[in-house]
């Protein structure tokens, strides 16, 4: 057997959150001396990270354990798949073990029985941020797990649980050590932002000898107090989400707001079990972009949800018309097993779900080069995230754009090429099209 210490090989599915558990398991691997394996034949053995929200994921989740036993052989899965261990044994029954979602022990302790360490973890260093999957300039930033929302097409409460707050002065301290590291970006992810410290009464905590509210708007404001772009993302739109308004105003955390909203029919959104009064959403919209007019906007929507008229659709469009978001996406129901959703009317035909997002879709595309035009001409920071040596160009993001699911600012011209990831810069917008902007260099 070899001295060297023993090597775990990696792979991460799923959202945000579900990266941010991986990064944990990562970190503790390392803490106690392991080495990370980049691919599989390099490694002892490999942890998959699953997902197992919809029926495709569940797929690809699937084909991920199988193409790691065939390569490696030895194969411990986790995280939401893995809260359906019949299904995963059923299909590859050589797996060493299975977890749920954040089951940081549980996975450590899988790792210890198959491949025990080799090391005296007192004298091994682990950078005080973790262990990072994402590029060094930005970081997701976890605030909560699980959900109190039943909403009928989501099966994440069955995955997940209910939502548990972590305390606010660890979220800052965690925060505050990945900007001493060099991030320049902290994506603030949970299941629900905007509920985040209701499970735990707001309890006061402390952070830095000061006592700090574990709530949404205290939690901004000592973010915003960083020096670093603060984005918040999966922001329920609760009524108290109008307090935060102001702080992006002020320029201490990002302009920007990622709202799952799903639909824009109050009868849909009644059977999905959200919140049916879209007109409301509609003002308080109006309201926050007259208190902060670069405030930007994000969501999600489904189209073809069980039920759906043409009628319905047909407010959806005129929802959205009204509301103007800049940045939207969008899915065809896909049966979950053991959602709601399935049974509570008539399922869509397929033919029509993709008619209805391609309408979808061409009107939001319409929506966001209108939005991105106005932009044309100013003057704006932007963070750098890769140089295309080739074009010589720098691939970079606003404000108004999220990691791997919004637009780009393509800086072109004199310079570009000499930018580095992680560096913020100002540029002048000089060109849009229906998602991306195109930039060059202001000297200073």
């Amino acid at each position: 057997m070899s001295s060297a210490n023993p090597k775990v090989g990696f792979v991460s599915l799923g959202c945000p959150k579900a990266l941010v558990d991986s990064e944990r398991i990562l970190t503790q691997l390392r803490t106690e001396g392991y080495e990370i394996s980049p691919s599989y034949d390099g490694a002892d053995l490999v942890v998959v990270n699953t997902c197992g929200f919809i029926d495709s994921a569940v797929q690809e989740s699937l084909d991920a354990i199988g193409e790691a036993l065939a390569e490696n052989g030895k194969v411990i899965v986790t995280g939401c798949l893995g809260k359906k261990a019949d299904l995963i044994r059923e299909a590859h029954p050589s797996v060493l073990s299975v977890t749920g979602p954040h089951a940081y022990e549980e996975v450590m302790g899988a790792v210890h029985q198959y491949l025990p360490p080799k090391h005296d973890p007192f004298i091994d260093l682990v950078p005080a941020q973790g262990v990072k999957l994402t590029p060094k300039h930005y970081a997701y930033l976890k605030i909560s797990e699980g959900c109190n929302h039943r909403c009928t097409f989501c099966i994440i409460p069955s995955l997940r649980g209910d939502l548990v707050s972590r305390p606010v002065g660890s979220v800052l301290t965690e925060a505050e050590n990945l900007v001493k590291a060099g991030v320049q970006e902290l994506l603030v992810v949970s299941q629900d932002t905007s509920a985040y410290g209701v499970d735990l009464k707001y309890k006061l905590d402390f952070w830095g000898g000061k006592p700090v509210k574990t709530r949404m708007l205290e939690l901004c404001e000592a973010l915003g107090s960083m020096g670093v772009w603060v984005r918040l993302h999966y922001v329920y739109p609760y009524p108290h989400v109008d307090n935060v308004i102001p702080l992006m105003a002020e320029g201490r955390i990002l302009p920007y707001l990622d709202i799952p909203f799903q639909h824009g029919s109050p009868s849909v959104l009644k059977r999905m079990k959200r919140p049916a009064h879209a007109e409301n959403t509609l003002e308080r919209i109006k309201t926050w972009r007259a208190i902060c007019p670069d405030l930007v906007i994000r969501s999600t929507f489904i189209v073809g949800f069980p039920g759906e008229t043409e009628e319905e659709f047909e407010e959806l469009l005129a929802w959205l018309k009204e509301a103007q978001l800049d940045r939207v996406g969008c899915f065809p129901y896909s049966p979950v097993d053991g959602a709601v959703a399935n049974d509570v009317a008539e399922p869509v035909p397929e033919e029509v779900k993709q008619e209805r997002l391609d309408r979808f879709m061409s009107l939001a595309a319409e929506i966001s080069a209108e939005r991105l035009q106005r932009r044309v001409g100013r003057v704006e920071i932007v963070l750098v995230d890769e140089i295309d040596d080739e074009e010589g160009v720098a691939i970079a993001r606003s404000y108004a754009d999220a990691p791997e699911i919004d637009g780009n600012v393509f800086i072109e011209g004199e310079g570009a090429a000499q930018l580095k990831p992680g560096q913020k810069v100002r540029v002048r917008i000089t060109e849009a099209d229906d998602y991306d902007l195109y930039a060059e260099i202001v000297a200073d």
